[in-house]
């Protein structure tokens, strides 16, 4: 592996990274992400003008990301020759100021609360922080799919795409996925000003994230409830996700919505005009209790992939004993 740890120590370190996420959530000040979005916002906007601006684009990718990726390498790496033990603890704390699990919870999980009380202004007022879509006349049923989506996808993007990584190159491989899919979500909008600056943020995130994605559709699949909803999620995700923009957020969102067993995707609300995205899923319409049965898929795949990875450690304990 590229991060030079055993697998053993991979899967420890999988699980400590998550518990402190869960236990500590997000920094409140001085968060490694607020300080390189705010880099990210100085860096478009000098270099987001004049001509060739995919190229400046790519220029910008690269300083935001590079630098920080070798520096946080170099630490791992300098580490055992001061602090030996130190540098296992620099592996968790990578992960964990990458990881966003315990951040979807407190994002999301308000806005059941507040649709289980019927208190729609509320609901509206916590999903607009969360998505881009108009919800200031959003139903029920709209404030659920925006909420379920948001945790079906970032489920991918805030914790298994960033645990994907840390098993290929440990905490470096962490902190590069964050920033690239960071960038993405700041730069890869198909506006006039965007459209070519942050085109090489998106296609470059698109590539970190495509195995990911898929490895996150298939733990969909496995968790969704009895046969018939495995089947479910799985027809959902290979005729639902082709029509989907984004070719990673497709396969995620088609076969959790599956395995969920209600209807996402649909029409939305983007600066005051509808939007007609493709469907998802299959079955009834969503209603706010489904948020909590999102919220609940998207922790069942991550012990799932804890324990997996806790698996093939072990096996591969034995096979080198």
């Amino acid at each position: 592996m590229l991060s030079g740890l055993s697998f053993s120590a991979i899967a420890m370190l999988m699980a400590t990274g998550v518990l402190l996420d869960l236990w500590w959530g997000e920094v409140r000040r001085w968060h490694p992400l607020v300080g390189f979005g705010n880099l990210a916002i100085a860096l478009e906007r000098r270099l987001n003008r004049g001509r060739l601006r995919f190229a400046r684009g790519v220029l910008a990718w690269m300083l935001a990301v590079l630098p920080l990726t070798a520096l946080a390498a170099v630490l791992i790496w300098s580490m055992p020759l001061l602090v030996p033990a130190a540098a296992a603890a620099l592996h968790a704390l990578m992960l964990y100021f990458c990881l966003g699990l315990r951040s979807l919870r407190d994002h999301n999980l308000p806005i059941a609360d507040a649709l289980a009380q019927n208190d729609l202004p509320n609901a509206r007022l916590l999903t607009s922080r969360i998505v881009s879509r108009d919800t200031t006349s959003a139903s029920e049923i709209e404030l659920t799919k925006a909420s379920a989506e948001s945790l079906l996808e970032n489920g991918n993007d805030a914790v298994f795409g960033t645990l994907f990584w840390f098993m290929i190159a440990g905490g470096p491989g962490a902190v590069l996925f964050r920033m690239a899919n960071t960038l993405d979500a700041m730069w890869g909008y198909r506006t006039p000003r965007l459209l070519q600056f942050g085109c090489a943020a998106a296609r470059i995130d698109d590539a970190l994230n495509y195995l990911p994605a898929r490895l996150t559709a298939l733990s969909y699949v496995l968790l969704a409830p009895g046969l018939e909803g495995k089947r479910r999620a799985w027809q959902c995700w290979r005729a639902q996700a082709p029509a989907w923009d984004s070719p990673n957020a497709g396969p995620v969102m088609s076969s959790g919505a599956g395995a969920l067993g209600v209807q996402l995707g649909g029409a939305a609300i983007y600066h005051g005009e509808i939007e007609q995205r493709p469907m998802l899923g299959a079955g009834r319409p969503a209603t706010g209790a489904d948020i909590n049965r999102a919220w609940r898929l998207v922790t069942r795949t991550t012990a799932l992939w804890i324990s997996v990875a806790c698996a093939v450690a072990a096996f591969m304990e034995i096979a080198h004993a």
